[in-house]
């Protein structure tokens, strides 16, 4: 099936990026909070009063699930501890040192979205966990500096999935990130690894007026991941944990550009006047 891609202008852009620093200042809050006995259900408020007081709508709460007997999800955050994937419940479970967290948020301001993750470690982790985290965050780096250099989307998965492999960890295929604007979910698929399909009519070439979501979910062991009872929460098949990075990227004339990551110099004057 032939991808329909929406390239943005300069000014959807600009109005995208106001929706990926309310999406930042979530995350910041979230880093504040994220620390023994804390429990992800508490955080989840935090964020959901933030959108709220900005007039934010979240992107994930009431979102439908894939199986109509099944119920919507139930939280602004996707809230995924340990060897939870992705799409996991916030709850009153204390917070234990050693844990980590994966939170992932997004949320639509004034008509356009912005989605992006983060994994945090709770107090001191093991050096194996704390490598994961680093490698998954280092293999969300290369993708965007890949950006600058590459002409396809294929070209660009390729070298994140060595990257992994690389690093003695799986990356995860049965999720990918996705194309993003009005709606969250648009095209194309963003899959962070190589495939037959990807090499043919799923690639797409990088250019201006691409935004697209970058999300590389990585695992200690196994790639292959099981769901929960909850009908949402997706955990790797062996129990072994799993690290999840994303960003929201658009393709300018002057190059990739993160659209969830801290305010610049000049951003930040701006707000002020």
């Amino acid at each position: 099936m032939t991808q329909q891609i929406e390239l943005k202008s300069k000014r959807e852009i600009g109005l995208m990026r106001q929706a990926g620093l309310a999406v930042w200042k979530a995350h910041q809050i979230a880093a504040e909070l994220m620390r023994p006995s804390a429990t992800t259900a508490d955080i989840d408020r935090a964020i959901e009063e933030h959108f709220d007081a900005i007039g934010a709508v979240p992107l994930f709460k009431n979102y439908p699930n894939s199986s109509r007997n099944h119920p919507a999800f139930p939280a602004v955050t996707c809230m995924s501890v340990n060897e939870a994937v992705v799409h996991g419940i916030p709850s009153d479970r204390p917070l234990e040192e050693g844990d980590i967290v994966s939170i992932d948020t997004g949320c639509r301001l004034n008509g356009w979205c912005g989605d992006a993750a983060v994994t945090h470690a709770i107090g001191k982790i093991e050096p194996e966990i704390q490598k994961l985290l680093d490698a998954t965050r280092g293999v969300l780096d290369l993708a965007i500096e890949l950006l600058h250099k590459k002409s396809l989307w294929s070209q660009v998965a390729e070298q994140m999935a060595q990257y992994v492999a690389d690093h003695g960890f799986s990356t995860v295929e049965c999720f990918v990130g996705h194309g993003i604007g009005r709606e969250m979910h648009e095209d194309p698929q963003v899959p962070n690894f190589s495939s037959r399909s990807l090499r043919g009519s799923g690639d797409f070439r990088i250019e201006p007026g691409l935004v697209i979501a970058i999300e590389p979910m990585v695992n200690m062991g196994s790639k292959k991941v099981k769901m929960l009872p909850d009908h949402w929460t997706q955990v790797t098949s062996d129990g072994r944990p799993s690290a999840h990075f994303e960003h929201t990227v658009a393709i300018t004339s002057e190059g990739p550009t993160p659209l969830t990551v801290a305010p610049t110099p000049a951003e930040i004057e701006e707000m002020a006047v």
